[in-house]
């Protein structure tokens, strides 16, 4: 019954590679995704999914369910579909959005006989302030058995992992002067940024090579001749695992405390964008997809590579078993975040990811409908990493 997908994906086919190059030329950022949320939910509402628009408060995020008369296993594919300021599809959430939408459907049409249901999530804004961090922390994925999503890259690698991510800022009051007539008489909020990145990088040294910490000054003064009495600073601070992040932002809090206290200007410490933890693959899930993957006719498939960057992903995986792996576009060393990125999706070798791509997680769903032992495994590897966490 598995080779049905395969021809329920010749059906479809044309009509996704015709989303995807939509959203390629119509590109919108992230929460504001109206035109690309609207395509893929009608599309699913054609196909007889029950639609959710605005869930977690995200007026661009969705949910979109096929539920079949027979109990079983439910199933989720996370769509993606913000795209990146000038470049557009830089990092191909067309594809993205098109193969979680695409698998939902062709899924869902084997359902009456294999029971269970699936789910395709809109996932916006993940590039910049990731919806899965607020539907993992709400209970959206409450009663999920499986969360999947399925990156292009420029080669195939098996899920991996990515870094814990929290976005700090720093912001310095002090007491503006003239720099040259009265500077007794200021308080310099610049200099306590500058002591603040000091302290970061005397840090640097005492630290795991996992570790990332890297800022800008957002405000550092309006004028040479007046002692700046407003400056903030902007970190991104990264590790391996969220339970070491919050050791190292610790640290980093102490040393802005230590800034302000050297100059004498008051600090308030807030978050600027929502916080990511660490992705935690599900190994035996990954292992399914990828041998789907391969059954798909991608041929070269490599081992997971590690990610030093944050994905909200990595909040889903904390909660139920998830799997991020990536499906080449035929062309080693091609860089995510560019032109060239987007310009690739919407060639052949674009085409050829959607279709195996879209096969391969509607296949991983359908292994997961249709064998409990192989769910139960996945679950079983699920607990074991959530006791070692804790």
């Amino acid at each position: 019954m598995k080779n049905r997908l395969k021809e329920e994906l010749k059906v479809i086919e044309q009509e996704l590679w015709a989303m995807s190059n939509q959203l390629y030329r119509n590109p919108e950022l992230g929460d504001q995704e109206f035109q690309s949320m609207e395509l893929f939910t009608d599309y699913l509402a054609k196909h007889q999914f029950n639609i959710e628009i605005g869930i977690v408060n995200r007026p661009t995020a969705f949910k979109a369910e096929y539920k079949s008369s027979k109990p079983g296993p439910a199933i989720a594919y996370l769509a993606e579909y913000d795209a990146l300021p000038e470049v557009g599809h830089g990092c191909g959430h067309n594809l993205i959005g098109t193969m979680s939408t695409g698998a939902g459907i062709i899924l869902s049409k084997l359902l009456s006989e294999t029971g269970g249901s699936v789910t395709v999530f809109g996932t916006p804004a993940e590039e910049t302030n990731g919806a899965k961090v607020p539907m993992s922390e709400s209970g959206t994925f409450d009663g999920i058995d499986t969360a999947m999503i399925l990156h292009p890259a420029d080669q195939s690698y098996a899920s991996g992992e990515s870094l814990a991510m929290d976005a700090i800022q720093y912001s310095y009051s002090g007491k503006s002067a003239h720099a040259a007539a009265s500077p007794e008489k200021g308080i310099n909020a610049l200099d306590s940024v500058i002591q603040l990145f000091n302290g970061i990088n005397a840090l640097r040294e005492h630290l795991p090579s996992d570790v990332r910490i890297h800022g800008i000054i957002a405000n550092g003064g309006q004028a040479a001749n007046v002692v700046p009495d407003k400056a903030v600073a902007q970190f991104y601070i990264r590790a391996k695992e969220r339970a070491y992040l919050n050791k190292v932002v610790e640290k980093v809090k102490n040393i802005a405390k230590g800034a302000a206290l050297m100059t004498g200007a008051k600090l308030e410490i807030t978050n600027y964008e929502l916080s990511y933890d660490n992705m935690i693959t599900n190994h035996t899930l990954s292992e399914i997809f990828t041998k789907n993957l391969e059954e798909a006719g991608v041929e070269i498939i490599h081992p997971a590579k590690q990610d030093y960057g944050s994905i909200d992903m990595g909040n889903v995986s904390q909660v139920v078993p998830a799997i991020h792996p990536y499906i080449g576009l035929n062309e080693p060393g091609l860089i995510a975040h560019t032109k060239e990125f987007a310009d690739k999706t919407i060639t052949g070798d674009g085409k050829s990811a959607l279709s195996k791509g879209t096969l391969a997680l509607a296949s991983t769903g359908y292994d997961l409908l249709t064998n409990s032992e192989l769910l139960q495994k996945v679950k079983d590897e699920f607990k074991q990493n959530q006791f070692l966490c804790n």
